[in-house]
């Protein structure tokens, strides 16, 4: 089935997506699908899903097919690709019959590589008939997580997609969701019998997402004040009513913010133009109901912000994770009123028993993440299965001061409660019987009877709600898979009843009487320092607007601000100078590369700026003789040691040289040299780091990386390597 060789994946990737390396598990995950293996994929929001599937479907013979859950995603990724240069193409509701008859044609041709089509729509006979057909390589399933009731965005038709595969031949399966639970991770595979796949699950811990919940008091006002704090950025505001969607969108209008609602009660036309203009670059801000950014594809979104708490955690963290898909700044505000949540437990009064018990776990989730003065990170990465060992610094709650307090008898206590009702009993329990609650339910169980019942009444239910939940992250507890809810004690809890020490726990937030700071006192994220031209930077978005206009497309399609940041810093004039631009491959640079690279050698000439290829150019009549030798000796790789020995020179001396002329545009390969010292995973991990770090700074990378992992000399050599392979 493998169209290519996996070695040709890297040259594909440059080529078709403009991209030199793959990030985290990707070159895996298509090298799996390539080899027609059932695939699941659990990645996070921003860390490049729809690659998986679409490099190997323009690597394989044949049509993939895409199930996609909204409209507005597929035309907004189909869009991406036939900007790219590959023929993708959705088949809905939206197209006349003309152009139906026209994906036909060309989906049996096998001239289409995707095939973008809605679950309602892979149901009906003509579609599957056609399918049946057409030569399809492999199914993609986007957006998993809808099949699943436990997953925040079921959707029943989503449960018949394995059915209707099966109608349409033995396909390999790629599943694709950016949030699942276990519990959630194991319905899904369950129901498309994909228990066998192959499982790809990245971190979900987005480094460059700064989380933080106030308190909802004078809202608007914080509101405002942040909101003007980005003038300029993109962002989107998400309430839970249509009717607050309108009244922020003006509040926001008024106060001269270029916004516009999305809420599923505008007519369809008018959310789509909302959409487009935001898309466009024509408003900043978006006010919207949940509906919006599932189909959207915007990599700059700048910040998030939840004027209500969200219904889940699971949810909360999708739309979070709309900010900072570029992997640059990205900020996440939550405005948390207990009234929210109970507004909110209102709106589930006439589901089922089973939907009202399943809501209500979830409002919990919520509630202990908003009001729990633990790492923000640490609590989302634990709800989905992952466990982050140090605090991440990068959150309110690792910013900002709170109130510490180390507990002994109290944990034991909590834990003993686990133990002597037999595991099988979740925090509301375990509160109850602390507390000496003697209600039906508790005494069913006998456990009025237990020796430790009423031990712990004499503090509130949020006191053991809290250490409970605090103690579960710090790995004494576990939630079990099968039972939601269900509280079971690990081996790190049996060890500390053993031998218990004092464990340090933190107060949670008092949400019902906290004064907001006041303006002048109040304080954003400070953004990371810009190392790029930014008056260039500003003129090239401009210029991407004007021409996306033109082109009636999104301009991050056209260059993504990653891709603009670094023509802002190296100056390329010619297109082989802007293929080396990480993001642009060679069809983007000749579909779309002339007016930049006139800007650029434009701003060049103006302001009298020697670029890359000028310097390599100067200096080769005058550089230093040691500059020169260095260079040749290189170029005969022989070992870094005896160079610096040759020339009376400390090994940090040489390498300083050697920067030196790295920065001054000149290209050195040093793979002779660093493959000596460092093997392919190790390179690969400080390589992906530039690749992603907001900074070069050598300190910062040994902070991320750690000083026991890498010595300054290794990053350094790496630093050149990038650079020479990145900008040079």
């Amino acid at each position: 089935m493998i169209a290519e060789p996996v070695t040709d994946l890297k040259t594909k990737l440059k080529e078709v997506f403009g991209y030199n390396t793959f990030r985290g598990d990707q070159e895996a995950i298509v090298g799996n699908v390539l080899a027609g293996n059932d695939t699941f994929v659990i990645m996070p929001t921003g860390a490049g899903k729809s690659l998986c599937y679409q490099l190997p479907a323009v690597m394989l013979p044949g049509t993939a097919i895409v199930i996609s859950p909204l409209i507005a995603l597929m035309k907004n990724q189909v869009d991406q690709l036939n900007a790219l240069g590959v023929n993708a193409q959705f088949l809905n509701s939206t197209l006349t019959k003309a152009e139906i008859n026209r994906v036909k044609k060309e989906t049996l041709s096998g001239d289409i590589k995707l095939l973008y089509v809605a679950p309602e729509s892979l149901t009906k006979e003509e579609n599957v008939d056609l399918l049946q057909r057409a030569n399809i390589s492999f199914v993609a399933i986007d957006e998993a997580h809808c099949i699943s009731e436990w997953g925040h965005d079921f959707r029943p038709e989503y449960r018949r997609i394995k059915s209707i595969i099966d109608q349409i031949g033995n396909l390999p399966v790629i599943a694709l969701t950016a949030t699942a639970t276990p519990k959630v991770q194991l319905d899904i595979q369950k129901n498309l019998q994909m228990e066998a796949a192959t499982l790809f699950k990245s971190s979900f811990n987005r480094k460059n997402l700064y989380y933080d919940v106030r308190p909802k008091k004078d809202a608007k006002k914080q509101l405002i004040r942040f909101v003007k704090n980005n003038k300029g950025k993109s962002g989107i505001i998400y309430c839970l009513s249509r009717k607050k969607v309108e009244e922020i969108a003006e509040l926001l209008r008024v106060n001269d913010v270029k916004a516009l609602p999305y809420h599923a009660g505008l007519d369809a036309s008018i959310r789509m133009a909302n959409q487009d203009a935001f898309l466009s670059e024509d408003v900043d801000v978006v006010v919207a109901t949940i509906a919006f950014g599932m189909g959207i594809d915007k990599p700059d979104v700048r910040f998030v912000v939840h004027y209500d708490a969200p219904k889940s955690l699971e949810g909360y963290y999708q739309e979070t994770g709309r900010s900072g898909r570029d992997g640059l700044e990205g900020n996440c505000v939550m405005f948390y009123s207990h009234n929210d949540i109970s507004k909110l437990e209102k709106f589930n009064k006439d589901k089922s028993v089973t939907e009202r018990d399943n809501a209500k776990h979830l409002l919990q989730e919520m509630t202990a993440y908003a009001e729990s003065a633990i790492c923000r990170k640490r609590q989302l990465l634990h709800y989905f299965g992952e466990h982050l060992e140090e605090e991440c610094g990068f959150c309110d709650n690792c910013t900002k001061p709170r109130q510490e307090i180390k507990l002994l008898d109290e944990v034991k206590l909590a834990l003993q409660a686990v133990v002597a009702t037999e595991q099988r009993f979740g925090i509301e329990h375990l509160v109850d019987v602390l507390r000496g609650v003697n209600n039906d339910y508790v005494q069913s169980y006998s456990h009025n009877e237990l020796s430790m019942f009423g031990k712990g009444a004499s503090q509130e239910c949020g006191f053991w709600s809290s250490l409970l939940r605090q103690i579960l992250l710090a790995g004494f507890l576990e939630k079990d898979i099968d039972n939601y809810g269900v509280l079971k004690i690990t081996d790190k809890g049996r060890q500390f009843m053993e031998l218990p020490y004092p464990v340090t726990l933190y107060k949670d937030h008092d949400y019902t009487n906290v004064a907001v700071e006041d303006e002048e006192e109040e304080k954003e994220p400070a953004a990371p320092a810009k190392s790029y031209d930014e008056t260039l930077f500003e003129l090239l978005k401009k210029l991407r607007k004007k021409l996306a206009k033109e082109k009636e497309l999104p301009p991050y399609v056209i260059f993504q601000d990653p891709s603009l940041e670094e023509m802002a810093t190296v100056y390329p004039t010619t297109r082989d100078d802007l293929t080396r631009i990480n993001g642009v491959g060679m069809g983007k640079a000749t579909k779309y590369g002339r007016p930049f690279l006139d800007l650029i050698k434009k701003y060049v000439e103006e302001n009298d700026i020697a670029t890359a290829d000028d310097v390599v150019v100067k200096s080769t009549v005058n550089k230093s003789k040691v500059k020169i030798y260095i260079i040749q000796q290189i170029d005969r790789k022989v070992d870094l040691e005896e160079i610096a020995e040759a020339k009376d020179l400390e090994m940090d001396e040489l390498i300083s040289e050697i920067e030196h002329i790295c920065y001054s545009g000149t290209r050195l390969n040093l793979d002779y040299f660093i493959d000596q010292i460092l093997d392919e995973e190790r390179q690969e991990e400080i390589y992906d780091y530039f690749m992603n770090a907001d900074t070069d700074n050598i300190d910062a990378a040994l902070r991320t990386l750690g000083p026991d992992e890498y010595t300054e000399e290794e990053l350094r050599l790496m630093r050149i390597k990038f650079m020479s392979e990145v900008a040079n």
